[in-house]
């Protein structure tokens, strides 16, 4: 037994609050490594007289560890608690402060969770693992029916550039939300809408008016109401990081230098001296002049920018933030962020743009989920190239959905392309079977998915200019049997709740190979997903979890463990697109795939499975 991989510490994604009094608990081993992993806990005040014992269930792997995990009742609030790892005849506890072949005798040296506080807890805004977002480019989605022709503005559909316009407009959205409504789609993502000189608008020159471009405070207000009267969320992306050139507090440091009451505001590391020609330097996003990077400790800047959260949050009624760059502005701030938020909108969505871990933001005191770049970068590698295998893509997930608590991964936002990548389709190499494949295991994972605009018929492009493309509304032009196959997406997330916050675990993902199989659980509801990224078909024999269940203490098993562990031997599951079904075999299931091909498979009990 390899004691140097085991590993646990307290809170954070180890023990975290998911509901109620109910804490889950995780803890590392080094793959395939052990039999067996328990959990014993009770009240350091009565050890004794409160200790019980729990199996612990494997909930994922990556390249060198499994994750075991449990779900247990704080005795009287206070959670202490160590683990057994078994091995064969070995059997190793593990505690905060010991790693011994014989067990403590007291809890001193336990790990504890001093107490299950509802303050403690991270809680995402629910609705969110329920959602289906749609990410819209202003600039490019769509011109309002009332834009009068302006010079200013390229030919809609032209090429375009780091330079041009193309007229899109808030007026452009709200005529065409019965599009939206029809996809499916509950809520938007809107990159940002502010007033800035360039398309894309993250070089912020006024936080308070929307671009006149793009219309009016009062027109968001009403796109806003008329989303929310069909059922659609709007979030909008925000920049706290850094800001425009042409932003008037820079502008008149620019002019003043040392002398500006906005001198602090900035990161200046050298002034502007006329005498000599010296050029005032300054701190920049990605070493871009244009956007000069914000001194977020200072106290009358951040009272500043809350107050523009607040101001669009009662202004239009919006849904959440989506917080640009995130990682670089400190967590004092995001915290008091959070707190002016959720005063005035408890159930608003704060989202972050982090593109590596990001548990130090998660801890429910701060943002509520992340983009989740990770799966996205292995997807496209698995799916659109494939660059690795499915036992590496299978490995990245789990090392992902170990790194956070279930209900931070609940929230995450799931994209396969944006603004800042090649289009999907660009990426699968032209392959609409590729990029089915991908779209499928994005809307079946964990998480809220997001369609970048176009996607959805097929639109093509490469890296920024090129990706931001105008949406194609000529239906002639469209690919309306892709459009059709995110519709069914949609619905498929929508009608099966195993999908939106169920768990998650794989069945096959062979190294060297690229078939993979996955389930999402339910309560009684189970899913199997099974994919063939290959250009030859495929059989595959699926292993599904015997019948077996471990008892606790008092004889009754672990609810956890029985979610996964529960018996599915000889069951019958329905191909939920042919009405086919199959039959399972001593916990055996044979599945056949066609070439870039998948089935979705759903168990079927009772009367209708015999």
């Amino acid at each position: 037994m390899n004691l140097e991989a085991l590993y646990h510490r307290h809170k954070q994604n180890w023990a975290f609050i998911y509901h109620g009094k109910a804490v889950k608990v995780r803890m590392r081993t080094m793959r395939d490594d052990v039999q067996a992993v328990e959990m014993s806990w009770g009240d350091k005040y009565d050890w004794y007289g409160t200790v019980r014992h729990r199996p612990m269930y494997k909930l994922i792997s990556d390249a060198r560890y499994d994750y075991w995990e449990t779900e247990v009742e704080a005795c009287n609030g206070r959670l202490s608690y160590r683990f057994a790892v078994v091995d064969g005849e070995e059997r190793i506890y593990y505690g905060e402060r010991w790693c011994a072949a014989e067990e403590p005798p007291d809890s001193f040296g336990n790990f504890e969770y001093p107490y299950v506080s509802a303050a403690d807890g991270i809680h995402p805004p629910e609705w969110v693992k329920d959602a289906v977002f749609y990410q819209i480019f202003p600039d490019r989605f769509a011109r309002g029916s009332h834009a009068a022709p302006s010079d200013r503005f390229a030919v809609w559909g032209s090429v375009p550039t780091k330079q041009n316009t193309f007229g899109g407009d808030l007026q452009g959205v709200l005529d065409h939300l019965d599009y939206l409504t029809d996809l499916g789609i509950t809520a938007i993502y809107f990159t940002p809408l502010f007033q800035a000189p360039s398309s894309h608008k993250y070089d912020t020159q006024d936080y308070y008016a929307v671009d006149p471009q793009f219309g009016t405070t009062e027109l968001l207000r009403q796109l806003v109401a008329a989303c929310h009267e069909r059922g659609i969320r709007v979030m909008l992306d925000i920049v706290f990081n850094h800001t425009g050139s042409l932003f008037p507090p820079f502008r008149d440091v620019a002019e003043k230098g040392a002398h500006s009451p906005y001198a602090d505001w900035f990161h200046i590391s050298q002034w502007a001296d006329a005498e000599t020609g010296q050029p005032m330097i300054y701190e920049t996003f990605g070493y871009e002049p244009d956007l000069p990077k914000l001194n977020m400790v200072n106290d009358r800047l951040g009272r500043y920018l809350l107050e523009v959260a607040a101001h669009w949050l009662k202004t239009t009624d919006i849904d959440g933030f989506r917080l640009d760059v995130a990682n670089e502005v400190n967590h004092r701030f995001w915290r008091a962020f959070r707190d002016t938020v959720k005063a005035i909108k408890p159930e608003a969505y704060i989202l972050g743009e982090i593109f590596h871990d990001a548990m130090a933001w998660l801890g429910g005191d701060q943002l509520d989920a992340v983009m989740d770049y990770p799966v996205r970068d292995i997807a496209i590698k698995f799916f659109a190239t494939q660059r690795v295998d499915a036992r590496m893509f299978a490995d990245i997930v789990g090392q992902q959905l170990a790194s956070y608590p279930q209900q931070v991964n609940e929230a995450s936002f799931q994209l396969l392309g944006s603004h800042d990548t090649p289009r999907l389709l660009t990426l699968c190499g032209g392959s609409i079977a590729k990029l089915k494949l991908a779209a499928l295991f994005q809307f079946t994972y964990i998480g809220a998915p997001c369609i970048y605009y176009g996607d959805e018929i097929g639109m093509s492009g490469d890296n920024d200019p090129d990706n931001r493309r105008c949406m194609i509304w000529e239906t002639s032009q469209q690919n309306l049997e892709l459009l059709g196959f995110y519709r069914e997406l949609i619905v498929l997330r929508k009608t099966h709740e195993a999908l939106r916050s169920g768990t998650f675990r794989f069945l096959h993902a062979p190294a060297g190979g690229y078939e993979l199989a996955y389930e999402r659980r339910a309560g009684e509801e189970r899913l199997i997903l099974a994919m063939n990224v290959s250009s030859q078909p495929s059989r595959l024999l699926l292993a599904l979890p015997d019948r077996a269940r471990q008892a606790d203490d008092d004889g009754a098993a672990s609810a956890a463990y029985a979610e996964i562990a529960a018996g599915v031997e000889d069951d019958v599951w329905e191909d939920l697109r042919t009405g086919e079904t199959i039959r399972s075999s001593e916990g055996l299931l044979a599945v056949e795939l066609e070439a870039y091909g998948s089935r979705i498979l759903k168990r079927k009990r009772g009367e209708a499975a015999r």
